[in-house]
């Protein structure tokens, strides 16, 4: 009877341990077929997508462009003003001051984390060996009422302060069709340092053979986010790379509003 209950166990520890290590590698490799394709996701040049995030019940228009080089910007349109933000080039980060309406370029430490984020174009998980990330799969979790897988993604450290600290997200993808519904990561800067990030997503739709989420909300863990709903999204657009550059000249001809 004790060899039975052994031989049971041993096959239900099996079978579970099969389960479990049907690695991160098969869950991303069902993610990539889903949404399109490895081969397509490696053609891509860049992405530009037409939004709206809602706030405080205010729908404001974004323009985000995101390029394979590493370049990319955000474009606020907001009472017949164009506000940039997170714009670069490749060396220089940059983006408006939202009280003086100037150019200014962001410190040594944000630009250098920035320049790492060019090898996630278009998903940290593509070709994340050569990266040298590391991916791992942590079981599964109900997420918002979903079978989801949850995978560790340990990217290449940022730096903090002066120190090096751990990049790891937690990506949640849902078990029927392995696309990623949510993504949590802590904050390691800032007044909010500490608290966890939520990046919510849903509504897939194809573009071009690929498919992107088009609702997405972001804020903290368990408080809520700022919704953005994607109206359009171009693949490969023509951006002259200029468009990504500091104005030099724009900074030093700007009034200066601080001084009356």
């Amino acid at each position: 009877m004790k060899i039975i209950k052994s031989i049971a166990f041993l096959l239900v520890f099996t079978t579970s341990f099969t389960a479990f290590s049907q690695s991160a590698d098969e869950i991303l490799n069902n993610y990539f077929e889903n949404i399109g394709g490895k081969e397509k996701l490696e053609k891509l040049q860049g992405i530009k997508m037409y939004a709206k995030v809602n706030q405080n019940g205010m729908e404001i228009p974004l323009e985000i462009i995101q390029m394979k080089d590493g370049k990319q910007m955000t474009l606020i349109k907001f009472q017949g003003k164009e506000i940039r933000q997170g714009v670069f080039n490749g060396d220089v980060l940059w983006g408006d001051n939202f009280m003086t309406m100037k150019p200014e370029k962001s410190d040594k430490e944000n630009t250098e984390n920035m320049k790492l984020e060019a090898n996630d174009f278009p998903s940290p998980f593509l070709n994340y060996k050569k990266k040298n990330y590391t991916v791992e799969l942590m079981g599964k979790e109900t997420i918002d009422g979903a079978e989801t897988f949850k995978i560790k993604l340990i990217k290449e450290p940022l730096t903090v302060d002066g120190k090096k600290v751990e990049d790891v997200s937690y990506y949640y993808f849902d078990a029927d069709n392995f696309v990623p519904i949510v993504v949590e990561s802590e904050i390691k800067a800032g007044p909010m340092k500490g608290k966890i990030s939520q990046v919510k997503m849903s509504d897939y739709q194809e573009v071009e053979g690929i498919y992107f989420p088009f609702a997405m909300s972001q804020g903290l863990k368990d408080q809520g986010g700022s919704g953005i709903a994607i109206e359009k999204i171009e693949l490969n657009p023509k951006i002259e790379a200029k468009a990504f550059d500091f104005p030099e000249e724009e900074a030093a001809a700007a009034p200066d509003t601080d001084k009356k």
